[in-house]
């Protein structure tokens, strides 16, 4: 059973928590609206789309807002535990720091599990949602949408403008402009009218037009070469009405929600991802071996050429055999070792380049694998930081303790963004990689909390002058006592 101290513990940090979470969640959603906004406009998107679209994005955020919530939140909470003394009323009551943190680090324990359990059976399923539906919609070409003066290739197959558009539900054009976009296959097609009307059409999957006073410039050569195109002229027809039907059913019936990528590895979960990497390994391992025997092959052609005729194998011996040799047929011996070095240069540089995307590749599926594991144990550290700081600087509030909170997410997430560089391209193990940053922060975190425990002044700035003293004192002059008259 929690005892009351531990409820109350518990409560003054859940305060923070939710609110900080609240808060970064939507920081992390505006910046998602902000990077995929264009691909939102003139899309026909309705509310509920982009809604449903910025939910699957942002669960995917969770795995790293919640462990910036919890470094914030135990900084805050035990901030104002030192600021409302009660830190210093628990102690001397008998209850030590470590008692303190105990309730708090089951919760940030129950905290990683979940994100653990969350990041590797819920994101991946709101990944592939959220892929798929950016897919379909950067498919999806532009709703309809008009711009007077201007070519629209909005309709499937058609090129229009219209010179002016009117009237109470803007069905009135004037100035009309429709082109056929057809191959050498097809007719070609241009219609000219001097007004024209939409008209609602009984199917909603076609876009009703009807055209007054125009021509229609049409050929009929289709399947004919260009040159006897540019030989006939255009078929012109006078017309008083003539009504077009536009199929605009890929604008109006595209399925945003439709699933057509399934393979990626962001989908899958820490033991699909464990197959991935093995098939990967098999894969970049045969690879490799292809094109290690290529290059020896390479390499050997070229040291057999260098090499004929020549059985001592030494430079010297070498030099004196092209000394015998006439000088053009030397100069064709040198030039053609030259390109066959030049060659074997170019191709090695041709298979450096292949390695790249394999190595890229398995580092990200690993760098992700791990990453599931890792941000688990980042909570855990961030809490030891937060908790340890709150109670040194004993600062409650969104001041001093947001400050010390962001500049070390900010540190966090260079060494995790620079260690992931690394590993892509191939300088850094991609499971060292994943790990590194919560190695280098773990010991730091471990400080924190044995300076809270004895209760280290690590940030009174007396104690910093006092032990700078005799440095500053060097660079400082003496004042001498002038004795006024």
């Amino acid at each position: 059973m929690l005892k009351i101290l531990d409820r109350y513990i518990i409560k003054t940090f859940f305060g923070p928590f939710f609110f900080i979470f609240s808060v970064l969640f939507f920081i992390f959603i505006v910046n998602i609206i902000w990077v995929q906004l264009g691909q939102f406009m003139g899309k026909g998107l309705n509310y509920w789309q982009i809604i449903k679209l910025l939910f699957y994005l942002g669960v995917s955020v969770i795995s790293m807002v919640l462990p910036l919530t919890i470094l914030l939140a135990s900084i805050m909470s035990f901030g104002e535990f030192g600021e409302r003394y009660e830190l210093a009323a628990m102690k001397a009551a008998g209850i030590s720091l470590t008692r303190v943190m105990v309730p708090l680090l089951g919760v940030t324990a129950i905290l990683s599990i979940m994100l653990y359990f969350f990041s590797n059976n819920i994101i991946p399923d709101f990944q592939r949602k959220a892929k798929n539906m950016l897919f379909n919609i950067a498919q999806t070409k532009p709703a309809l949408n008009f711009t007077p003066g201007q070519f629209i290739d909005q309709i499937p197959g058609y090129m229009v403008k219209f010179d002016q558009i009117y009237g109470a539900n803007d069905e009135n054009i004037d100035g009309v402009f429709v082109h056929k976009k057809a191959t050498s296959y097809d007719n070609q097609r241009t219609i000219v009218a001097k007004k024209g009307k939409f008209v609602q059409a009984v199917n909603k999957n076609y876009l009703k037009l009807v055209l007054y006073d125009g021509y229609v410039y049409e050929d009929n050569f289709a399947g004919k070469g260009e040159n006897v195109r540019l030989k006939q002229p255009d078929q012109a027809i006078k017309f008083d009405s003539l009504t077009l039907h536009f199929d605009v059913s890929d604008l109006i019936n595209k399925a945003i929600e439709e699933e057509q990528i399934t393979d990626d590895y962001r989908f899958q979960t820490y033991n699909q991802l464990n197959k991935t990497i093995d098939i990967n390994k098999k894969e970049n391992d045969k690879f490799f071996t292809t094109v290690t025997s290529d290059v020896l092959n390479q390499t050997n052609s070229v040291v057999s050429y260098m090499d004929k005729n020549n059985k001592s194998k030494t430079p010297a011996k070498l030099q004196m055999k092209l000394d015998t040799v006439k000088t053009d047929k030397k100069m064709e011996i040198v030039y053609n070792a030259y390109n066959r070095l030049d060659n074997l240069k170019s191709m090695l540089d041709g298979k450096t380049n292949d390695f790249k995307p394999n190595i890229k590749y398995f580092s990200k599926v690993v760098i992700y694998q791990q990453r599931i594991l890792s941000y688990s144990f980042t909570c855990i550290i961030f809490f030891l930081i937060g908790a340890s700081l709150g109670s040194i600087i004993r600062k409650g509030g969104m001041g001093v303790p947001v400050i010390i909170a962001i500049v070390i997410f900010i540190i966090f997430y260079v060494i995790n963004v620079g260690m992931e560089n690394m590993a892509w391209s191939g300088k850094l193990n991609p499971y060292l990689a994943a790990w590194l940053p919560n190695m280098i922060l773990f010991p730091f975190g471990v400080i924190m909390t044995y300076k809270a425990l004895t209760d280290s002044q690590l940030f009174d700035a007396e104690k910093y002058k006092a032990f700078l003293k005799p440095i500053t004192k060097r660079f400082s002059k003496n004042k001498e006592h002038k004795r006024y008259q």
